[in-house]
Protein backbone atom coordinates (compact mmCIF):
# COMPACT_ATOMS: atom_id res chain seq x y z
CA UNK A 1 0.00 0.00 0.00
CA UNK A 2 1.71 2.91 -1.19
CA UNK A 3 1.38 6.07 1.51
CA UNK A 4 -0.28 9.04 0.19
CA UNK A 5 1.54 12.03 -0.99
CA UNK A 6 2.04 14.69 2.10
CA UNK A 7 0.55 18.45 0.46
CA UNK A 8 3.91 20.17 -0.11
CA UNK A 9 5.30 16.91 -2.10
CA UNK A 10 1.99 17.31 -4.07
CA UNK A 11 2.48 20.65 -4.73
CA UNK A 12 6.14 20.14 -5.81
CA UNK A 13 4.25 18.17 -8.98
CA UNK A 14 3.03 20.98 -10.60
CA UNK A 15 5.40 24.40 -12.09
CA UNK A 16 3.27 26.83 -10.38
CA UNK A 17 3.85 24.97 -6.85
CA UNK A 18 7.17 24.51 -7.13
CA UNK A 19 8.28 28.06 -8.41
CA UNK A 20 5.31 29.75 -5.88
CA UNK A 21 6.19 28.27 -2.64
CA UNK A 22 9.82 29.05 -3.54
CA UNK A 23 8.96 32.54 -3.90
CA UNK A 24 7.19 32.49 -0.97
CA UNK A 25 9.44 30.85 1.20
CA UNK A 26 12.62 32.80 -0.35
CA UNK A 27 10.37 36.39 1.00
CA UNK A 28 9.07 35.20 4.45
CA UNK A 29 12.84 34.53 5.05
CA UNK A 30 13.39 37.74 3.85
CA UNK A 31 10.92 39.32 5.89
CA UNK A 32 11.96 37.59 8.90
CA UNK A 33 16.02 38.09 8.50
CA UNK A 34 16.47 40.90 6.16
CA UNK A 35 16.44 43.44 8.83
CA UNK A 36 20.06 41.34 9.70
CA UNK A 37 20.82 41.71 6.36
CA UNK A 38 20.70 44.73 4.99
CA UNK A 39 23.43 46.81 5.06
CA UNK A 40 22.70 50.40 6.38
CA UNK A 41 19.99 51.39 8.78
CA UNK A 42 16.37 52.35 6.68
CA UNK A 43 15.96 55.67 7.92
CA UNK A 44 19.66 56.50 8.05
CA UNK A 45 20.26 59.94 5.38
CA UNK A 46 23.37 60.58 3.57
CA UNK A 47 23.12 63.40 2.26
CA UNK A 48 26.90 63.31 0.78
CA UNK A 49 25.70 60.17 -1.40
CA UNK A 50 22.25 61.44 -1.98
CA UNK A 51 20.50 60.04 -5.62
CA UNK A 52 23.85 57.78 -5.67
CA UNK A 53 23.49 55.52 -9.16
CA UNK A 54 23.54 51.56 -7.90
CA UNK A 55 27.11 49.90 -6.99
CA UNK A 56 28.50 47.90 -4.59
CA UNK A 57 28.21 50.12 -2.15
CA UNK A 58 24.65 50.73 -1.99
CA UNK A 59 22.86 48.26 -4.76
CA UNK A 60 19.87 49.51 -5.06
CA UNK A 61 21.57 53.16 -4.97
CA UNK A 62 19.97 56.12 -2.55
CA UNK A 63 17.10 58.18 -2.59
CA UNK A 64 17.14 62.17 -2.02
CA UNK A 65 18.22 61.66 1.53
CA UNK A 66 20.99 59.63 0.81
CA UNK A 67 19.20 56.83 2.40
CA UNK A 68 20.05 52.79 0.67
CA UNK A 69 17.21 51.77 -0.81
CA UNK A 70 17.99 48.65 -0.81
CA UNK A 71 18.26 48.34 2.79
CA UNK A 72 15.07 49.63 3.06
CA UNK A 73 13.45 47.41 0.80
CA UNK A 74 14.22 44.75 3.23
CA UNK A 75 12.96 45.72 5.98
CA UNK A 76 9.70 47.24 3.94
CA UNK A 77 8.94 42.72 3.22
CA UNK A 78 8.31 42.44 7.04
CA UNK A 79 6.04 45.29 6.86
CA UNK A 80 4.13 44.12 3.48
CA UNK A 81 4.36 40.32 4.67
CA UNK A 82 3.01 41.40 8.06
CA UNK A 83 0.03 43.44 6.64
CA UNK A 84 -0.80 41.25 3.96
CA UNK A 85 -1.22 38.26 6.14
CA UNK A 86 -2.81 40.39 9.12
CA UNK A 87 -5.27 41.60 6.73
CA UNK A 88 -6.55 38.19 5.25
CA UNK A 89 -6.95 36.62 8.49
CA UNK A 90 -9.25 39.99 9.91
CA UNK A 91 -11.25 39.15 6.85
CA UNK A 92 -11.15 35.02 6.67
CA UNK A 93 -12.04 34.63 10.47
CA UNK A 94 -15.63 36.29 10.61
CA UNK A 95 -16.33 35.68 6.70
CA UNK A 96 -15.77 31.80 7.43
CA UNK A 97 -18.01 32.33 10.09
CA UNK A 98 -20.43 33.95 8.63
CA UNK A 99 -20.30 31.48 5.60
CA UNK A 100 -21.09 28.48 7.80
CA UNK A 101 -23.80 30.41 9.12
CA UNK A 102 -25.47 31.15 6.40
CA UNK A 103 -25.24 28.41 4.53
CA UNK A 104 -25.85 26.07 7.20
CA UNK A 105 -29.05 27.22 8.49
CA UNK A 106 -30.69 29.38 5.99
CA UNK A 107 -33.69 31.05 6.51
CA UNK A 108 -34.33 35.07 7.14
CA UNK A 109 -30.48 35.19 8.66
CA UNK A 110 -29.25 34.15 5.03
CA UNK A 111 -30.69 36.78 3.43
CA UNK A 112 -29.82 39.41 5.76
CA UNK A 113 -26.31 38.57 6.00
CA UNK A 114 -25.77 38.02 1.73
CA UNK A 115 -27.64 41.23 1.28
CA UNK A 116 -24.85 42.96 3.64
CA UNK A 117 -22.72 41.02 1.63
CA UNK A 118 -23.82 42.17 -1.87
CA UNK A 119 -23.47 45.81 -0.89
CA UNK A 120 -19.79 45.85 -0.01
CA UNK A 121 -18.94 43.29 -3.04
CA UNK A 122 -20.85 46.32 -5.21
CA UNK A 123 -17.76 48.41 -4.39
CA UNK A 124 -14.19 47.85 -5.13
CA UNK A 125 -11.94 46.81 -3.39
CA UNK A 126 -9.20 49.56 -3.44
CA UNK A 127 -11.81 52.08 -3.16
CA UNK A 128 -13.93 50.57 -0.18
CA UNK A 129 -10.00 50.50 1.35
CA UNK A 130 -9.28 53.84 0.43
CA UNK A 131 -12.74 54.85 1.89
CA UNK A 132 -12.30 52.95 5.07
CA UNK A 133 -8.45 54.56 5.60
CA UNK A 134 -10.05 58.10 4.86
CA UNK A 135 -12.40 57.64 7.65
CA UNK A 136 -10.03 56.04 10.05
CA UNK A 137 -7.31 57.48 9.47
CA UNK A 138 -3.64 56.91 7.56
CA UNK A 139 -1.70 53.57 9.20
CA UNK A 140 -0.82 50.34 9.31
CA UNK A 141 -3.68 48.69 11.70
CA UNK A 142 -6.33 51.00 9.69
CA UNK A 143 -4.96 49.45 6.76
CA UNK A 144 -5.36 45.65 7.87
CA UNK A 145 -8.82 47.00 8.77
CA UNK A 146 -9.77 47.84 5.25
CA UNK A 147 -8.29 45.27 3.56
CA UNK A 148 -10.06 42.50 6.12
CA UNK A 149 -13.50 44.83 5.49
CA UNK A 150 -13.10 44.50 2.14
CA UNK A 151 -12.58 40.21 2.61
CA UNK A 152 -15.12 39.32 4.50
CA UNK A 153 -17.52 39.15 1.74
CA UNK A 154 -14.89 36.46 -0.70
CA UNK A 155 -15.08 34.35 1.86
CA UNK A 156 -18.63 34.74 3.29
CA UNK A 157 -19.68 33.50 -0.63
CA UNK A 158 -17.24 30.72 -0.58
CA UNK A 159 -17.68 28.94 2.36
CA UNK A 160 -21.70 29.46 1.98
CA UNK A 161 -21.47 27.83 -1.52
CA UNK A 162 -19.46 25.08 -0.30
CA UNK A 163 -21.84 24.80 3.15
CA UNK A 164 -24.48 24.68 1.12
CA UNK A 165 -22.88 21.44 -0.90
CA UNK A 166 -21.18 19.73 2.42
CA UNK A 167 -24.60 19.91 4.52
CA UNK A 168 -26.34 17.45 2.49
CA UNK A 169 -24.23 14.92 2.32
CA UNK A 170 -24.52 11.68 4.00
CA UNK A 171 -22.14 12.27 6.96
CA UNK A 172 -23.73 14.98 7.90
CA UNK A 173 -27.00 13.06 8.01
CA UNK A 174 -25.37 10.63 10.46
CA UNK A 175 -24.33 12.77 12.44
CA UNK A 176 -27.08 15.00 13.17
CA UNK A 177 -29.10 11.41 13.27
CA UNK A 178 -26.87 10.52 16.47
CA UNK A 179 -27.98 13.78 18.14
CA UNK A 180 -24.96 15.87 17.27
CA UNK A 181 -25.63 19.70 17.63
CA UNK A 182 -25.17 22.78 14.86
CA UNK A 183 -21.75 24.03 16.56
CA UNK A 184 -20.26 20.45 16.69
CA UNK A 185 -22.07 19.60 12.94
CA UNK A 186 -20.53 23.15 11.52
CA UNK A 187 -16.94 22.79 12.75
CA UNK A 188 -16.58 19.24 13.12
CA UNK A 189 -17.70 17.79 10.40
CA UNK A 190 -18.77 20.47 7.84
CA UNK A 191 -15.65 23.27 8.13
CA UNK A 192 -12.86 20.48 7.71
CA UNK A 193 -14.38 19.86 4.49
CA UNK A 194 -14.41 23.59 3.27
CA UNK A 195 -10.79 24.25 4.36
CA UNK A 196 -9.81 23.58 0.97
CA UNK A 197 -11.20 26.68 -1.05
CA UNK A 198 -10.34 28.74 2.01
CA UNK A 199 -6.93 28.43 1.61
CA UNK A 200 -6.58 28.92 -2.07
CA UNK A 201 -8.34 31.81 -1.54
CA UNK A 202 -6.65 32.58 1.25
CA UNK A 203 -3.01 32.29 -0.74
CA UNK A 204 -4.09 34.98 -3.94
CA UNK A 205 -5.98 37.11 -1.20
CA UNK A 206 -2.48 37.21 0.81
CA UNK A 207 -0.89 38.63 -3.23
CA UNK A 208 -4.10 41.27 -3.16
CA UNK A 209 -3.59 42.55 0.35
CA UNK A 210 -0.34 43.64 -0.31
CA UNK A 211 -0.59 45.42 -3.29
CA UNK A 212 -3.59 47.15 -1.66
CA UNK A 213 -1.35 48.27 1.14
CA UNK A 214 1.46 49.31 -1.13
CA UNK A 215 -1.46 51.43 -3.21
CA UNK A 216 -2.86 52.86 0.00
CA UNK A 217 0.73 53.89 1.14
CA UNK A 218 1.59 55.38 -2.30
CA UNK A 219 -1.23 57.53 -2.33
CA UNK A 220 0.44 58.69 1.02
CA UNK A 221 -2.71 56.73 3.26
CA UNK A 222 -0.11 53.94 5.10
CA UNK A 223 2.48 54.48 8.24
CA UNK A 224 3.54 58.12 8.65
CA UNK A 225 7.00 58.31 7.02
CA UNK A 226 10.08 57.63 7.22
CA UNK A 227 8.53 54.35 7.30
CA UNK A 228 10.16 52.03 4.42
CA UNK A 229 7.07 50.55 2.96
CA UNK A 230 7.45 49.55 -0.62
CA UNK A 231 4.61 51.78 -1.70
CA UNK A 232 5.91 54.76 0.33
CA UNK A 233 9.13 54.15 -1.57
CA UNK A 234 8.06 54.21 -4.89
CA UNK A 235 6.07 57.61 -3.92
CA UNK A 236 9.51 59.03 -3.47
CA UNK A 237 10.32 58.05 -6.70
CA UNK A 238 7.81 58.72 -8.45
CA UNK A 239 8.83 62.66 -9.18
CA UNK A 240 12.83 61.33 -10.34
CA UNK A 241 11.24 58.44 -12.50
CA UNK A 242 12.01 59.71 -15.90
CA UNK A 243 15.34 60.90 -14.89
CA UNK A 244 16.20 58.54 -12.16
CA UNK A 245 14.12 55.17 -12.93
CA UNK A 246 16.77 52.87 -10.68
CA UNK A 247 15.01 54.34 -7.51
CA UNK A 248 12.01 52.63 -8.19
CA UNK A 249 13.39 49.35 -9.21
CA UNK A 250 13.94 47.74 -6.22
CA UNK A 251 10.95 48.01 -4.72
CA UNK A 252 9.11 47.81 -7.79
CA UNK A 253 11.06 44.26 -8.39
CA UNK A 254 10.02 43.04 -4.70
CA UNK A 255 6.11 44.00 -5.12
CA UNK A 256 6.36 42.11 -8.61
CA UNK A 257 8.22 38.65 -7.77
CA UNK A 258 6.07 38.90 -3.68
CA UNK A 259 2.74 39.28 -5.69
CA UNK A 260 3.84 36.55 -8.16
CA UNK A 261 4.85 34.17 -5.93
CA UNK A 262 1.41 34.12 -3.54
CA UNK A 263 -0.39 33.84 -7.54
CA UNK A 264 1.44 30.94 -8.18
CA UNK A 265 1.32 28.94 -5.02
CA UNK A 266 -2.45 29.87 -4.89
CA UNK A 267 -2.65 28.39 -8.40
CA UNK A 268 -0.39 25.31 -7.46
CA UNK A 269 -2.70 24.73 -4.11
CA UNK A 270 -5.80 24.71 -6.31
CA UNK A 271 -4.53 21.67 -8.43
CA UNK A 272 -3.35 19.88 -5.51
CA UNK A 273 -6.66 20.64 -3.38
CA UNK A 274 -9.15 20.16 -6.08
CA UNK A 275 -10.03 16.83 -6.91
CA UNK A 276 -11.08 17.68 -10.35
CA UNK A 277 -7.79 19.21 -11.45
CA UNK A 278 -6.04 15.94 -10.32
CA UNK A 279 -4.58 13.58 -12.81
Amino acid sequence: MTRRPVLSRMLHRTAAGRIGSTIVALMLVVAIVGPRLAPYAPNAPDYAHARAQPSWTHLGGTDDFGRDIFSRVLYGARISMAVGFAGVLTGLVPGTIFGLTTGYFAGWLDEAIMRVMDVLLAFPGILLAIAMVAILGPGLVNIVIAIGVFGIPVYTRIVRGSTLQAKGQLYVEAARAQGAGSPRVLFRHILPNVVAPIIVISTLQIASAILTESALSFLGLGAPPPTPEWGAILTNAKDDLATLPYMAVSPGVALVITVLGFNLLGDGLRDVLDPRMRT
